[in-house]
Protein backbone atom coordinates (compact mmCIF):
# COMPACT_ATOMS: atom_id res chain seq x y z
CA UNK A 1 0.00 0.00 0.00
CA UNK A 2 0.85 3.87 -0.16
CA UNK A 3 1.55 3.97 3.60
CA UNK A 4 3.35 1.96 5.98
CA UNK A 5 1.67 -1.54 6.55
CA UNK A 6 -0.08 -2.47 9.81
CA UNK A 7 -1.01 -5.20 11.69
CA UNK A 8 -4.43 -7.26 11.86
CA UNK A 9 -7.71 -6.00 9.85
CA UNK A 10 -7.79 -2.88 11.70
CA UNK A 11 -4.49 -2.07 10.80
CA UNK A 12 -5.43 -3.24 7.24
CA UNK A 13 -7.95 -0.74 7.18
CA UNK A 14 -6.17 2.22 8.97
CA UNK A 15 -3.73 1.69 6.00
CA UNK A 16 -6.55 2.60 4.09
CA UNK A 17 -7.82 5.27 4.83
CA UNK A 18 -4.24 6.70 5.04
CA UNK A 19 -3.54 6.19 1.28
CA UNK A 20 -7.19 7.46 0.76
CA UNK A 21 -6.32 10.66 2.40
CA UNK A 22 -2.59 10.85 0.74
CA UNK A 23 -4.52 10.08 -2.82
CA UNK A 24 -6.74 12.91 -2.03
CA UNK A 25 -4.29 15.69 -0.66
CA UNK A 26 -1.76 14.13 -3.33
CA UNK A 27 -4.69 15.38 -6.00
CA UNK A 28 -5.66 18.44 -4.41
CA UNK A 29 -1.73 19.39 -5.36
CA UNK A 30 -1.30 18.10 -8.28
CA UNK A 31 -2.98 20.15 -11.58
CA UNK A 32 -4.03 17.40 -13.82
CA UNK A 33 -5.51 15.23 -11.71
CA UNK A 34 -8.64 15.35 -9.48
CA UNK A 35 -11.14 12.79 -7.18
CA UNK A 36 -14.33 13.84 -7.23
CA UNK A 37 -15.20 12.76 -3.36
CA UNK A 38 -13.11 10.85 -0.71
CA UNK A 39 -15.15 7.42 -1.66
CA UNK A 40 -13.84 7.63 -4.57
CA UNK A 41 -10.11 8.15 -3.13
CA UNK A 42 -11.02 5.21 -1.08
CA UNK A 43 -11.59 3.17 -4.36
CA UNK A 44 -8.40 4.76 -5.99
CA UNK A 45 -6.25 3.60 -2.86
CA UNK A 46 -7.86 0.24 -2.89
CA UNK A 47 -7.37 -0.39 -6.79
CA UNK A 48 -3.88 1.51 -6.41
CA UNK A 49 -2.84 -1.05 -3.83
CA UNK A 50 -4.08 -4.27 -5.75
CA UNK A 51 -2.02 -2.68 -9.06
CA UNK A 52 0.94 -1.98 -7.00
CA UNK A 53 0.68 -5.56 -5.88
CA UNK A 54 0.27 -7.54 -8.96
CA UNK A 55 0.70 -5.59 -12.11
CA UNK A 56 3.80 -2.82 -10.96
CA UNK A 57 6.49 -6.17 -10.08
CA UNK A 58 5.76 -7.65 -13.38
CA UNK A 59 6.18 -4.18 -15.21
CA UNK A 60 9.37 -3.67 -12.59
CA UNK A 61 10.63 -7.42 -14.26
CA UNK A 62 10.41 -6.37 -17.72
CA UNK A 63 11.38 -3.15 -17.68
CA UNK A 64 14.79 -4.06 -15.44
CA UNK A 65 17.17 -3.55 -18.06
CA UNK A 66 16.24 0.20 -18.91
CA UNK A 67 15.83 0.89 -15.12
CA UNK A 68 19.57 -0.12 -14.43
CA UNK A 69 20.30 1.69 -17.89
CA UNK A 70 18.34 5.47 -15.54
CA UNK A 71 19.83 4.60 -12.52
CA UNK A 72 16.73 3.19 -10.97
CA UNK A 73 14.85 6.54 -12.76
CA UNK A 74 12.54 4.49 -15.19
CA UNK A 75 10.68 3.15 -11.59
CA UNK A 76 8.88 6.59 -12.02
CA UNK A 77 7.50 5.61 -15.01
CA UNK A 78 6.31 2.18 -13.80
CA UNK A 79 4.54 4.03 -11.01
CA UNK A 80 3.01 6.85 -13.10
CA UNK A 81 1.73 3.79 -15.33
CA UNK A 82 0.29 2.09 -12.09
CA UNK A 83 -1.36 5.12 -11.38
CA UNK A 84 -2.86 5.50 -14.90
CA UNK A 85 -4.19 1.99 -14.39
CA UNK A 86 -5.96 3.25 -11.19
CA UNK A 87 -7.44 6.40 -12.90
CA UNK A 88 -8.60 4.16 -15.91
CA UNK A 89 -10.21 1.62 -13.60
CA UNK A 90 -12.02 4.03 -11.27
CA UNK A 91 -14.44 6.54 -12.18
CA UNK A 92 -14.37 9.83 -10.54
CA UNK A 93 -10.09 9.28 -10.53
CA UNK A 94 -8.59 11.68 -13.17
CA UNK A 95 -5.32 11.82 -14.60
CA UNK A 96 -4.73 13.66 -17.52
CA UNK A 97 -1.87 12.56 -19.12
CA UNK A 98 1.87 11.76 -18.40
CA UNK A 99 3.57 14.16 -16.51
CA UNK A 100 0.97 14.67 -14.11
CA UNK A 101 1.09 10.72 -13.56
CA UNK A 102 4.69 11.17 -12.65
CA UNK A 103 4.01 14.48 -10.61
CA UNK A 104 1.46 12.50 -8.72
CA UNK A 105 3.54 9.66 -8.13
CA UNK A 106 6.09 12.03 -6.70
CA UNK A 107 3.82 13.94 -4.10
CA UNK A 108 2.16 10.74 -3.22
CA UNK A 109 5.23 9.04 -2.13
CA UNK A 110 5.76 12.51 0.18
CA UNK A 111 2.53 13.02 0.67
CA UNK A 112 2.61 9.35 2.23
CA UNK A 113 5.85 9.71 3.70
CA UNK A 114 4.89 12.47 5.62
CA UNK A 115 1.32 10.76 6.83
CA UNK A 116 3.25 7.74 7.51
CA UNK A 117 5.82 9.28 10.06
CA UNK A 118 2.59 11.52 11.52
CA UNK A 119 0.53 8.34 12.30
CA UNK A 120 3.57 6.22 13.20
CA UNK A 121 4.76 2.50 12.24
CA UNK A 122 5.01 -0.43 13.83
CA UNK A 123 5.28 -0.01 17.33
CA UNK A 124 7.71 2.83 17.22
CA UNK A 125 6.65 5.24 19.78
CA UNK A 126 8.52 7.88 21.58
CA UNK A 127 8.29 6.99 25.72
Amino acid sequence: MLVERREGCLGLVLTWLLSAVAVSISAWIVPGVSVDSFGKAMVAAAILGIVNALVRPVLVLLTLPVTVVTLGLFLLVVNAACVAIAANVVEGFRVDGFLPAVIMVIVLTIVSSVIGSIFGGRGKRAE
